[in-house]
């Protein structure tokens, strides 16, 4: 267990040496040429893969909200989407759903895209960013329902542990007439695996 005073001294150290320290420990040598800007380059990559720590998913659907009497199905599907595994921080990668019906707003467009990214953003568990996607859009326009689901490949399981290179994680998140209404449901599902000729 380690000391009150050498946790201190981790969490105080710039993110570089501690990756230096890693790359010491894995049995490597930070100071041959193919490694010496690893640590600049992997602070770098960890700040953006998590950068959705420092962003207001709130804030952000606040600022496109549209009055519309429209109230039929909405649906952004095929989302492109990758994370960080919270468990072994690998990446896990796929395709997000999401549709909701209106109750007499809409959210523009462009913002469904950068909430998945807000919350991909960070460390996760795929149940949790579906939920999360789920609940937001329910609490910014309060719609007739939500539906999300997530189709996503793990390297967690790809690259160690089962190693299943052809295996997919599928999850979703039904809110309002989604789950309560098996119509609405199915009609969703339908939709998002359809494809581009219909079929």
């Amino acid at each position: 267990m380690k000391s009150s005073t050498e946790s201190q001294t981790l969490t105080s150290a710039p993110f570089q040496d501690l990756v230096r320290e890693m790359l010491i420990r894995l049995g490597e040598d930070p100071e041959r040429e193919g490694l010496l800007r690893t640590p600049n380059r992997v602070r770098s990559a960890y700040e953006f893969l998590t950068k959705g720590y420092h962003e207001d998913p709130d804030a952000l659907l606040k600022k496109a909200l549209f009055t519309v009497t429209y109230d039929e199905m909405v649906i952004v599907k095929d989302v492109e989407m990758f994370s960080l595994c919270e468990h072994h921080m690998l990446p896990f990668f796929g395709k997000v759903h999401v549709a909701y019906i209106p109750n007499g707003k809409v959210i523009g467009l462009s913002k469904i895209p950068r909430l998945i990214d807000i919350f991909a953003r960070r460390l996760q568990i795929q149940e949790r960013l579906t939920t999360q996607i789920a609940e937001t859009i329910q609490k910014a326009i309060d719609p007739q329902g939500v539906g999300v689901v997530i189709e996503a490949r793990h390297l967690c399981m790809m690259m160690r542990g089962v190693e299943k290179q052809h295996s997919a994680a599928v999850t979703s998140s039904m809110l309002g007439c989604f789950r309560q209404e098996l119509e609405t449901r199915n009609e969703f599902l339908s939709l998002i695996h359809q494809r581009p000729n219909g079929v």
